[in-house]
C-alpha cells in the first residue's frame, strides 16, 4: 500500500437544515435545486478548481424518488454548470449517505482513478419521508430475519435503553439539552455560519432567504424535556426532545488526491485516514458506529485514546450514549461534538455525513494540538460508518 495516493478533504458547504414539513422553510424549494445550490457555493469557494478536470461527483439521497431520483449525482452535476464531460452518480446507505459518498470517492483517489470530485448528500424529508412508497420484502418478518422494530428508528433507540440499564432518559436528556446549548454557543461565536451557502425560500408571504438552521432550541431544559411524550411506547424514554427531528437540507465536499492539491494550489483540511462501515443487528441499529469504529481505528493503528475530536451524529442521545460508555468516555468530554449536533441543528438523512466533516475541519483549524479526528454515525437497519481524518494543521 506505500504508492496510496492521499486523499485530501479540500472543502465542504452546506445550506442550512429546515425544518421537514408544510410549515418548514423548504416546503416550497425542490429537493436537487437544494443540493445544486451547496456545489455552486463551494465551486464559487474554490475557483482554482477547473470545473473539467473534476473526475466524478456522487450524491446521496436515502428515499431516491421524484426531485431526489433521477441519478442524483449526474443531474446536480449539469444543474450546478459543471460541463457535460463530468459524469455523477446517485448513492444510498440511509443515513450515512454523504458519508459513503466520501469514502467512495475517496478510495477512488486512493486507487489513482480520481483527482478531483464532488461528495454529498441531500434530504427533503418533508417531500419524501424516509421510506415512503418503499416496498419491503415480506421474508423480513414471516422469516423472523429482523424484527418488527427494526424498521422503526424511535423504536430501535428504545431497545437500546432496554439493553444497557446505565443509559437513562434523564442522561439522554441532559445530552440533549446540551446539544441545544453548544449549537446556540457556536452560532453566538459565529462558528457554523462561514459554512452555510443562504438558499432563496419562497413561502405564503413572499420571498424569503434561508441563513441558520430553522430546528435549534436553545431554550430547552431538563424540565421542559421531562414532560414530553415518549411516542414509541408508554413510559418509554425516547422523545423529540432528546432524537433529530425531521429535517430538509443538503450538503457537498470537494475532494482531492495529494498530487491535485499541490498543482491547483489547494489549502488541505483534513487528510483521510481510514474508514469503515459495521452491520449489527437492525432492531438496535443505534450502536452501530461501535463496530465501525473500532474497525476504523484497527485498520489505521490506532486506538480511541488518540482522537482529540469526536464529530458524532445524534441520530438520538442514547446512540451517541451508548458509544462513548462502549469506549470508556464521559457524557460531558469536551472533544465530543463541541458546537453540538444533529438534535439541535437536524438530521437530514443522507446529507449528515459531510455536515460531521464540514465541523471536524473547521475544529481541526482551531486545535493545531489534535492530530487525529473522528466522524461517525449510526446508519438504519442496523449498519454504523466511520472515518479518521488527520488534521494538516497539526503542530504536536
Amino acid at each position: 500500500m506505500a504508492d496510496r495516493t492521499d486523499v485530501v478533504f479540500v472543502d465542504g458547504v452546506r445550506t442550512p437544515f429546515g425544518r421537514a414539513g408544510e410549515k418548514g422553510q423548504y416546503w416550497n424549494t425542490r429537493a436537487d435545486d437544494l443540493v445544486v445550490k451547496a456545489m455552486i457555493e463551494l465551486l464559487e469557494r474554490n475557483p482554482n478548481v477547473p470545473k473539467d478536470r473534476i473526475d466524478d461527483v456522487a450524491i446521496a439521497a436515502t428515499t431516491q424518488q421524484g426531485d431526489q431520483g433521477l441519478t442524483l449525482g449526474r443531474t446536480a452535476a449539469l444543474l450546478a454548470g459543471l460541463p457535460k464531460s463530468v459524469p455523477g452518480f446517485a448513492i444510498d446507505r440511509m443515513c450515512a449517505g454523504a458519508m459513503t459518498s466520501v469514502t467512495t470517492l475517496g478510495s477512488g483517489i486512493a486507487f489513482g482513478a480520481y483527482d478531483l470530485a464532488i461528495a454529498g448528500g441531500v434530504e427533503h424529508m418533508g417531500r419524501h419521508p424516509m421510506g415512503f412508497g418503499a416496498d419491503p420484502n415480506p421474508r423480513f418478518l414471516s422469516e423472523r430475519l429482523v424484527g418488527e422494530d427494526a424498521l422503526n428508528m424511535g423504536m430501535t433507540a428504545e431497545r437500546i435503553h432496554d439493553r444497557f440499564p446505565a443509559l437513562t432518559k434523564e442522561r439522554s436528556d441532559r445530552y440533549a439539552m446540551r446539544s441545544q446549548q453548544k449549537t446556540a454557543a457556536a452560532y453566538a461565536a459565529g462558528k457554523l455560519q462561514p459554512d452555510l451557502v443562504p438558499v432563496a425560500i419562497r413561502s405564503e408571504s413572499g420571498w424569503g432567504l434561508a441563513t441558520q438552521d430553522e430546528g435549534m432550541r436553545p431554550e430547552t431544559n431538563m424540565e421542559s424535556l421531562a414532560t414530553l411524550r415518549t411516542p414509541f411506547r408508554p413510559h418509554g424514554r425516547v422523545s423529540a426532545g432528546n432524537s433529530s427531528p425531521l429535517t430538509d437540507g443538503a450538503t457537498a465536499s470537494l475532494l482531492a488526491s495529494g498530487d491535485a492539491v499541490k498543482e491547483f494550489g489547494l489549502q488541505p483540511k483534513m487528510r483521510m485516514v481510514s474508514f469503515a462501515f459495521a452491520g449489527v443487528e437492525p432492531e438496535i441499529m443505534g450502536i452501530g458506529p461501535v463496530p465501525s469504529t473500532e474497525k476504523a481505528l484497527r485498520k489505521a493503528g490506532l486506538t480511541i485514546d488518540d482522537i482529540g475530536l469526536f464529530e458524532l451524529n445524534e441520530a438520538f442521545a442514547i446512540q451517541v450514549l451508548s458509544l462513548l460508555d462502549h469506549f470508556g468516555i464521559d457524557d460531558e468530554d469536551p472533544r465530543v461534538n463541541q458546537w453540538g449536533g444533529a438534535i439541535a441543528v437536524g438530521h437530514p438523512l443522507a446529507a449528515s455525513g459531510v455536515r460531521l466533516m464540514i465541523q471536524l475541519a473547521r475544529q481541526f483549524e482551531e486545535h493545531p494540538e489534535v492530530r487525529y479526528g473522528l466522524t461517525a454515525m449510526c446508519v438504519g437497519l442496523g449498519q454504523g460508518g466511520s472515518v479518521i481524518w488527520e488534521n494538516p494543521h497539526y503542530r504536536g
